[in-house]
């Protein structure tokens, strides 16, 4: 499996992204909140931080092109 890094905009958006969805755990509050939330909000910080997207890993996997 070949790991791509995703450019600056992207990891600046999947930051944004992710602060969104903190900023709603935060203000609903912490010990409210489901679990379920917590996955794409860590996934979504992991990728701004790294360049590695899962998301966009899984994608390529399920959808390859034809000419590969």
């Amino acid at each position: 499996m070949n790991i791509s890094k995703v450019g600056a905009p992207i990891r600046f958006f999947l930051l944004f992204l992710s602060s969104v969805i903190w900023l709603g755990i935060w203000h609903t509050g912490f010990e409210v909140v489901s679990w379920v939330l917590y996955i794409p909000a860590v996934f979504l910080l992991f990728a701004a931080i790294t360049g590695i997207c899962p998301g966009i890993m899984f994608s390529k996997m399920l959808f390859k092109n034809k000419s590969d």
